[in-house]
């Protein structure tokens, strides 16, 4: 075919060109309202291939939200000129399609009382759009929600601190803490819930307490096998951040010798976490809790299920972390 030589197409060139675009054509009688529509329209709406098919019948299909919308639309294109898209649901057996209709308005080529358009299935582009916005929605959430817990440990901690020096190195670890709790939310399978696994995130906020090579392997992690909910999993990471940092200060983490063991144990709603601490300074007696961390784990753990009870041993600390399993999944 020579540069300039035009392309003549045929019927069949036509028909080929639009069942590879996977484009069904459509033609709308204004007079009498009825629809007709090749193979490949009927297909896409759910419909048996009829020579026409009266709008109201064909509307039943539309999901009833944007029902009302789509024949409002359709009605306006007889006055609005130049070519319009209109997108919509439609209901086909108990499944959610998306469909964009195409044409031109204000009676533009019509022929015979006839308009012309087509039909195109953008299922996946619409899923992938609320996909988008689903997880734009859900970063500013977390967002929000990170703001807010760390403008409230910034406020407590500068009233729980003695020095500059202090509130930074506590506000850091506690900061620090949080981000590693986030790092790992993912959505999980079936009711697990939506962000983590129990193991992985107390693996995670502990490691940085066991990542020395005097140190490596002193704490352990046996707990079930559950998913946490984005709540539950920040809650709960506080919680035992603020167990290993009174450990690097008084107990076992503080010491070569020491080590830590974090084990589960499951019933029908609950989950009993027992932190075991041994090899640290002996405990003579039971420590006094006062501070601003000791206070937040508190109120955590009742959030979680709670509360903490501890057993001042004089090998080390053994603290008990009841669970709700229903409240992890949030």
């Amino acid at each position: 075919m020579g540069e300039h030589q035009s392309l003549e197409w045929s019927t069949e060139h036509l028909r080929l060109a639009i069942e590879a675009a996977c484009v069904a054509l459509w033609s709308w009688n204004v007079d009498t309202n009825r629809f007709c529509m090749d193979a490949l329209g009927s297909a896409l709406w759910g419909v048996p291939e009829a020579e026409s098919v009266e709008f109201e019948d064909l509307s039943a299909h539309i999901h009833p939200a944007d029902r009302d919308r789509v024949r409002a639309a359709f009605l306006a294109t007889r006055s609005v000129p130049g070519s319009y898209e209109i997108d919509f649901r439609v209901i086909v057996g108990g499944e959610i399609r998306w469909i964009s209709a195409r044409g031109r308005g204000a009676d533009e080529g019509i022929a015979d009382r006839v308009m012309f358009g087509i039909f195109l299935d953008v299922t996946g582009r619409k899923q992938a759009e609320e996909g988008h916005e689903l997880l734009a929605g859900e970063m500013s959430h977390r967002v929000r929600n990170l703001l807010a817990i760390a403008t409230s440990l910034t406020q407590f901690s500068s009233r729980s601190s003695s020095s500059i020096e202090e509130m930074t190195s506590e506000l850091t670890g506690r900061l620090r803490a949080l981000g590693r709790a986030h790092d790992l939310v993912r959505p999980l399978p079936g009711s697990q819930g939506d962000a983590v696994l129990l193991g992985d995130l107390l693996t995670v906020v502990l490691a940085p307490y066991d990542d020395h090579a005097a140190f490596s392997g002193r704490i352990k992690v046996a707990v079930p096998r559950m998913g946490l909910g984005e709540r539950s999993a920040t809650a709960l990471a506080m919680v035992i951040h603020e167990l290993a940092t009174n450990s690097v200060k008084h107990g076992a983490l503080s010491s070569v010798e020491g080590s830590l063991e974090i084990c589960g144990a499951a019933t029908d709603d609950l989950v009993t976490l027992t932190w075991a601490e041994t090899g640290g300074p002996a405990i003579e007696e039971e420590p006094h809790l006062h501070g601003f961390g000791s206070k937040m784990l508190k109120g955590l753990a009742a959030q979680l299920g709670g509360p903490v009870s501890y057993d001042w041993q004089p090998t080390g600390l053994v603290a008990s972390l009841p669970l709700r399993k229903h409240i992890l999944v949030d």
